[in-house]
């Protein structure tokens, strides 16, 4: 199989289900960037960090896999197609990594300025493209069909990559340089 089909040389591509849209279309732009933000979370994976943290990104990097091809399944077409799901669990094991991170960290009272190392910055702009990922979504679900369960995932998934970075600071010895107004 060829990797490019020319199919796409007029600015359309195709969901699963067959149905061409727009390369501008708003389903394209948020399976788009839950790309972007796999890209992110294995630049993470390939720091210099703990194989626990390695192994939840890479577990994360796959739900992305199965949310993206959820966004990218056109709605009327996804009782055709079999897909794997995301599923309660997976929001349970982003929760409980927040909730074990959290119970080694102290208490956050302020504002933290992303940085103060090369790794935690990346965690950072993993979290920034996962926010904006969630707000794409969210415009999708209130034009077309998205699983609640997507934006759910994607929330949680910031709020671990948030914590994440605060850990990772923690463990690389860097500076959490508080914001001051």
């Amino acid at each position: 199989m060829k990797i490019y089909t020319k199919t796409g040389d007029q600015g359309s591509t195709m969901l699963f289900g067959g149905t061409r849209v727009s390369k501008a279309h708003l389903r394209i732009d948020s399976y788009g960037t839950v790309d972007e933000l796999n890209a992110y979370i294995g630049l993470l994976r390939d720091q210099s960090i703990s194989p626990n943290y390695r192994q939840i990104l890479k577990t994360i990097q796959d739900r992305l896999f199965v949310l993206g091809s959820h966004l990218a399944t056109e709605p009327s077409k996804r009782n055709n197609v079999s897909l794997p799901q995301i599923s309660t669990a997976d929001i349970t094991l982003l929760e409980q990594a927040i909730d074990d991170m959290e119970a080694q960290l102290p208490a956050l009272k302020n504002f933290i300025l992303p940085g103060g190392h090369t790794t935690v910055s990346f965690c950072h702009i993993a979290r920034c493209v996962c926010r904006r990922t969630e707000r794409l979504v969210v415009a999708l679900a209130d034009v077309d069909e998205v699983e609640p369960i997507i934006i759910q995932y994607l929330n949680r998934l910031s709020d671990y990559l948030f914590v994440l970075g605060r850990k990772l600071s923690a463990d690389l010895g860097a500076e959490e340089i508080i914001w001051q107004p």
